[in-house]
């Protein structure tokens, strides 16, 4: 069965739909990679399937249990992690007290244990862990807040946008550094404009339009799919 399960999600804010039917999934070893125009619902569907938004229809299931209902915090604990585009971090906060605030509900041993294997991860945020995070680069940023979702030790990491705004030298680092997390067994779901960048590091890839389903299929398909690269892909 798949780690997560997305079936004809019908949801929205007030009296407004803006995913009309939407269905995904992800294997427990899969990258996959939503893209889509802006507006297409990709930031909605994250934020319904963490449980920001409750759907007006449709069904959510993960690691094989119905979630639909539940609160961002109730799927914390059941494995699910969310990096958000903007405000992922705490600026006034060193990096070792934004890990602490990311694994608040640890026990000491087992807090300290996640923030030694976050430094292993991103080893530059050991070497400043004493810096408040505003002070980091885009990049670096982008590093501390994925350590702040590991230290919940999720099964599935959902990122939005996690090159937003970054140089490409940075941008690169920062996809290098999902792959190794990949490599540690987190299935990875991925919002992302450098859509070229996000695919070529996935298995699979869904293309949302106007809140709907409008493509899926293999990375590589995506990619090279004429259709696709013209209306999506920027030719």
């Amino acid at each position: 069965m798949p780690l997560l399960e997305v079936h004809d999600v019908i949801s929205g804010y007030g009296s407004t739909d803006v995913l009309h039917g939407v269905s995904i999934s992800v294997e427990r070893d899969e990258i996959v990679t939503i893209i889509g125009p802006n507006g297409a619902g990709k930031s909605t569907l994250f934020k319904t399937i963490m449980g920001y938004l409750i759907p007006r229809s449709g069904k959510i299931i993960f690691s094989e249990e119905e979630v639909t209902q539940l609160k961002p915090n109730q799927k914390v604990v059941k494995g699910i992690a969310y990096v958000p585009q903007l405000d992922n971090t705490f600026p006034s906060l060193t990096i070792r007290e934004n890990l602490e605030m990311g694994g608040f509900s640890k026990e000491r041993e087992a807090l300290q244990q996640g923030i030694e294997t976050a430094y292993s991860i991103f080893p530059i945020l050991n070497d400043r862990r004493n810096q408040r995070a505003r002070t980091l680069s885009g990049g670096q940023r982008q590093m501390l807040a994925m350590s702040m979702a590991l230290m919940t030790e999720p099964a599935l990491l959902l990122l939005d946008e996690p090159s937003a705004g970054l140089a490409p030298k940075l941008d690169e680092e920062v996809f290098n550094q999902i792959k190794s997390l990949h490599a540690r067994g987190i299935a990875i779901l991925i919002i992302e404009q450098d859509a070229h960048r996000s695919l070529g590091i996935s298995d699979r890839g869904y293309v949302l339009a106007m809140g709907q389903n409008h493509f899926d299929g293999s990375a590589d398909t995506i990619l090279n799919d004429p259709q696709i690269k013209e209306a999506f892909l920027g030719g």
